[in-house]
């Protein structure tokens, strides 16, 4: 009887050591980080993060500050200063159960998303028919199926918290008719338009992420003296405004700033940034300035498409581009300043050179930019300044396929998007070969790329109102991917 007694404790010991493992094996395999089946590709970029909040507070308090290197001689090196701010808590228990829904939401959608990358392209007829207009479907995309559950379950869920701190103009506004008009019109649309209504809450506890709402183009145009190249006004803004919201709520100090963002398109934004180190080092930052030699991190910055608006509006000639029997007389077309490293290498070798290239320093007045970027079958989009350049976007508009000369540029939406199906990227050391490439390229090939171009036009398109899949969706979509792999122990 006693061995009897013994066996049977024996085998219910083994039942629960067997549990245990089962469940903590579903429980791994749930709140696994997403990833690809693709080997090659990743989708979404991994950036998992699993620090204790008792850890994340202690190193706010007693981190020194990181050296941010300013890449640039005339202007002056950020000196960084620990954030000193104490955090404000709210009791334990309650701050372990809200934190708690909210990663368990967000675990269920990583789950939900890595379903659908194992699926791939199969079973395409189970997506409702309405949505086949939208549905992200071809060679240009990494994973469709990924891509658009990932879509779907960011309408569903996420939640962005809008500072309201700051005053007019520096925050809450920012510019709509220029080169960096996508900083100003994400900021209002994320304030007061259809993006506001879906996604952001008034409630700061149901928020899974945290946008700080200040424009560094309008820092530069309020605070910066001209020629002086002191930026230490807009580091001193941002400073600032992390000491405020960090001392107001709980927020920024419980992930030092590793649920928060802001956007920015000026070239400065980077600079402006390193005002608080864990900004600069922790946060997502979303720049047009996305230069990985820079301190840009693709894990957990977003780089942001640059695009000018003329007037605020986009030129008519680029709503609707000619058809695509239409000839393009031109092999490729460029026009621009002497800005940076990469140009003048690109007008000594081909300026006045060759009829087929169409090659200038600045058009002549009785030329047309668009109609020469329409006639064109390539435009050349080197990186000036900075590694940005809003010609990308206006070659996509214009289908005339955009060949990229630059060094160290993470390009938007690489998540998601596959550059080499709608592009063409050229290294600095080939310029000499530019003709000879290009003509390289076959008729079948062009046809394939500029077929692509009208697929992703409507990811890089700004509306007003903002429309499902348009460049605001597709910034918040990247912010989202950065957002879902960041878990809060």
């Amino acid at each position: 009887m006693e061995s009897f007694h013994l066996q049977t404790s024996s085998v219910v010991c083994w039942l629960c050591i067997a549990s245990i493992v089962v469940v903590l094996v579903i429980y791994g395999n749930f709140d696994a980080p997403v990833g690809s089946s693709d080997s090659k590709l990743e989708y979404p970029v991994s950036i998992s993060i699993s620090i204790p909040l008792v850890q994340l507070r202690s190193k706010i308090i007693t981190t020194p500050a990181s050296s941010v290197a300013d890449h640039q001689s005339n202007r002056s090196t950020p000196h960084l200063l620990a954030n000193q701010t104490l955090p404000r808590e709210l009791p334990k228990a309650i701050r372990r159960r809200e934190q708690s829904k909210l990663e368990e939401r967000l675990a269920r959608a990583r789950a939900s998303i890595r379903r659908a990358a194992a699926r791939g392209d199969r079973n395409r007829s189970s997506i409702k028919e309405e949505d086949d207009d939208v549905v992200p479907y071809g060679i240009v995309y990494r994973n469709p199926r990924a891509f658009h559950q990932s879509y779907l379950e960011m309408e569903r869920k996420f939640k962005v918290y809008v500072y309201s701190e700051g005053d007019l103009p520096i925050t809450h506004d920012g510019p709509c008719k220029d080169i960096y008009s996508i900083e100003g019109r994400f900021i209002h649309e994320m304030e007061n338009g259809a993006g506001a209504r879906r996604f952001r809450t008034k409630n700061p506890k149901e928020a899974h992420i945290y946008f700080m709402p200040f424009s560094v183009t309008w820092m530069v145009k309020y605070l910066y003296k001209p020629l002086s190249y002191n930026l230490t006004p807009l580091r001193e803004y941002v400073s600032d405004y992390v000491r405020v919201v960090s001392e107001k709520y709980p927020f920024w100090n419980r992930t030092s700033g590793a649920d928060h963002f802001m956007v920015a398109c000026h070239d400065w934004a980077p600079h402006a940034s390193a005002g608080n180190p864990f900004l600069y080092n922790t946060s997502i930052r979303v720049l047009c300035n996305a230069n990985t030699s820079e301190g840009f991190n693709p894990q957990k910055d977003v780089s942001l498409p640059e695009i000018h608006l003329y007037g605020g509006n986009v030129s008519s000639k680029l709503i609707s581009p000619p058809s695509s029997t239409t000839p393009r007389p031109y092999l490729a077309f460029f026009a621009g300043g002497l800005h940076g490293p990469i140009r003048p290498i690109l007008l000594d070798h081909w300026k006045d050179r060759d009829e087929s290239l169409r090659i200038y320093e600045y058009l002549p007045k009785t030329l047309d930019y668009y109609s020469i970027m329409l006639q064109s079958r390539f435009c050349l989009c080197p990186s000036g300044h900075e590694v940005a350049s809003p010609r990308i976007v206006e070659a996509i508009y214009a289908e005339c396929v955009p060949v990229i000369i630059s060094e160290h540029y993470s390009l938007p939406f690489s998540d998601v998007l596959r550059w080499e199906a709608f592009s063409v990227q050229v290294e600095v050391s080939e310029i000499k070969r530019l003709k000879e490439i290009l003509e390289g390229v076959s008729e079948e090939k062009y046809r394939w790329l500029k077929e692509n171009l009208r697929i992703v036009r409507k990811h890089f398109e700004l509306n007003h109102p903002a429309k499902r899949f348009d460049v605001f969706h597709m910034i918040l979509h990247s912010v989202w991917l950065r957002r879902i792999n960041l878990r809060l122990a």
